[in-house]
């Protein structure tokens, strides 16, 4: 069955497949953040602790809604561990200590990377795909982040 949304199929792809890499970069922030969540130590673990594991819920719904919005536009979601590897913008990387503040530093830095993918995509989808349903819904998203950036931004000082 064909998907009639008002956007061609050429535009559909193309918005799918770039919803695919941020989808790819969440997931990826996701085992970071889980990654903090499950090895954080020092004075302040329980706080951090609770932190990471309530950021690492918001991301698990982000997840979600980006595949959801994906499967909208009519095309298949990727849904492995080499996908997502292959198509994110992030790296795997670990902080060499295992501190809240080294934690936080990568976490923020992995949040303001997506920032910057979202925001270079808003117009695109617009102005270009004539998308303005996912427009719409990546500005929402790179709201979200934005303000899980200031909150870490502000445990670093």
């Amino acid at each position: 069955m064909t998907t009639d949304i008002g956007i061609s199929e050429e535009n559909r792809k193309s918005v799918a497949n770039i919803l695919s890499k941020i989808l790819a970069d969440e997931f990826v922030l996701l085992a970071k953040t889980k990654q903090a969540h499950w090895n954080v130590e020092g004075n302040d673990f329980y706080d951090k602790h609770k932190l990471f594991d309530e950021q690492a819920g918001q991301i698990a719904e982000t997840i979600d809604s980006v595949a959801e919005r994906i499967r909208t536009l009519g095309h298949l979601v990727p849904g492995t561990l080499k996908a997502f590897l292959e198509l994110s913008h992030l790296t795997e990387n670990a902080p060499a200590e295992n501190d809240s503040q080294s934690f936080i530093s990568e976490l923020l830095s992995a949040h303001e990377a997506i920032i910057n993918h979202i925001r270079s995509n808003i117009n695109l989808f617009a102005n270009d795909y004539e998308d303005l349903g996912t427009s719409d819904f990546i500005t929402g998203l790179m709201q979200e982040h934005e303000k899980t950036a200031w909150i870490l931004r502000a445990h670093l000082k």
